[in-house]
């Protein structure tokens, strides 16, 4: 999990534009530059009753259903087989370095919303809820908003980044998983076991 965290990198700038549903994003990946642009996930948000005060503002709580990405490593988890060390004979029959890992297909995404802030924008891609996000929790991460500065004097210019190759989140995931596969078989080549030993957590 280590390795595969340093193999992506950084995770890059969001600029999201909520009047074209649109993002931006600029991703290193082993020492390249990539700038995907894609449209905002049209999260079908469900109103929960709950409530709750982050910073001095009234939340509200909100659930979603959202597709899982194939490149989020921080959702990935070893299958049970895999948690202990195999026979390499059994390691060698593994067809993918993904074979190895638990990938949720889908995740539940809890938001917590202000209406005090009546604009429809939060963390990295989310959105579409009638107020500010100021806490976001996909289940294995949480992103929580530690400061709202409302008029500031000192304007400040937001731009899209422009660095990188443009490409889209499918394709960027594509070379993402390709790379990585083409990493496993040079291992093997290498006389390793064919198996990746994963450690997460402390």
């Amino acid at each position: 999990m280590r390795m595969m965290m340093s193999m992506t990198g950084g995770g890059g700038t969001y600029y999201k534009n909520v009047k074209e549903k649109s993002y931006t994003v600029d991703k290193e990946f082993m020492g390249k530059e990539f700038l995907v642009k894609e449209s905002l996930p049209n999260l079908q948000w469900k109103m929960e009753g709950e409530t709750r005060v982050i910073g001095g503002y009234n939340c509200f709580k909100a659930t979603a259903i959202r597709v899982a990405s194939k490149t989020d490593f921080r959702n990935f988890r070893p299958k049970k087989e895999d948690a202990v060390a195999t026979k390499p004979e059994d390691a060698a029959k593994k067809t993918s370095l993904l074979d190895a890992l638990d990938m949720p297909k889908e995740s539940i995404i809890t938001a917590w919303y202000t209406p005090e802030i009546p604009v429809s924008q939060g963390p990295e891609n989310y959105w579409g809820l009638p107020g500010l996000i100021l806490e976001v929790n996909d289940g294995k991460t949480v992103i929580l908003c530690s400061k709202v500065v409302l008029n500031p004097k000192v304007k400040t210019e937001i731009k899209a980044s422009t660095k990188g190759k443009v490409t889209t989140q499918k394709k960027f995931d594509e070379t993402v998983l390709k790379k990585m596969e083409e990493f496993r078989e040079m291992n093997q080549g290498r006389g390793g076991n064919g198996g990746m030993r994963m450690r997460i957590g402390g």
